[in-house]
């Protein structure tokens, strides 16, 4: 099986590289000809809690028959570390492009040719549907951290589990925002450092703060975690503000 990394930092292991043949070998059993190509991807997300890869199968077709016979084979896929595969056909794919603007842009930006063609050569995010897909993300993010922080009720014990659950959402986002700035390229090479000195040079929002919120992620204990949630509301505030009014 030949496999074409979009970018050297995605290198599958061999238990991956075993799971995924798996796959091909069961989608091909399942579609024929009609499969297109496969694509795993999010190889680089930093989530920790991303423990499955993610596929893409693009076909010519998805009939309810084909999902029938794949039912029996997710157990045996999910086993194997791998997420049960998105199936698409490739004019789905290119016509909702403008609906899931960031998703798909990660999955452009980020992901290993299984079988068939690169599916992405000639595809791209439009910049505008980009822009609504960030300012939908830091508006919800902001609205989740408001709301959160009333539910926690002021105890600092769950204060300290809101910062701390929603830092993957939050690293997320900002790499969103990053790729508005400077590109696809931006989700291969950021650690938290140069994301957070990226974000704090197109919106000024501190880089020493957002690299403390990068770091809560899985943490229990905050020393200040009341004061840490002000300032992280503030800065999320502030980049929605920014999303809101960016004109490319």
């Amino acid at each position: 099986m030949a496999l074409m990394a979009s970018s050297p930092e995605q290198a599958l292991t061999d238990r991956q590289r075993a799971a995924l043949e798996t796959l091909l070998r069961d989608l091909r059993t399942i579609f024929g000809a009609r499969l297109h190509a496969l694509v795993a991807y999010g190889l680089a997300s930093t989530n920790v809690d991303e423990s499955y890869v993610r596929t893409l199968g693009l076909v010519e077709r998805v009939a309810f028959e084909d999902l029938a016979r794949a039912v029996p084979l997710a157990a045996e896929w999910l086993r194997r570390g791998l997420a049960v595969p998105l199936l698409l056909s490739r004019h789905e794919f290119e016509r909702t492009l403008d609906v899931f603007p960031l998703e798909y842009g990660n999955l452009i930006a980020n992901h290993v040719v299984i079988a068939g063609d690169d599916p992405f050569a000639t595809v791209r995010v439009d910049d505008a549907d980009r822009r609504r897909g960030c300012e939908l993300q830091a508006k919800s993010h902001l609205i989740h951290l408001r709301e959160g922080f009333l539910e926690t009720q002021g105890d600092r014990k769950h204060v300290v589990r809101l910062i701390a659950s929603s830092a993957a959402a939050f690293r997320t986002l900002l790499s969103n925002l990053a790729r508005l700035e400077i590109g696809d390229q931006s989700d291969r090479g950021l650690d938290t450092t140069a994301l957070a000195s990226t974000i704090e040079r197109m919106i000024g929002v501190p880089a020493p703060l957002i690299t403390e919120i990068l770091a809560s992620t899985g943490m229990s204990t905050i020393a200040d975690p009341t004061a840490l949630l002000a300032r992280y509301i503030d800065a999320s505030e502030r980049i929605w503000r920014f999303v809101d009014g960016w004109r490319g």
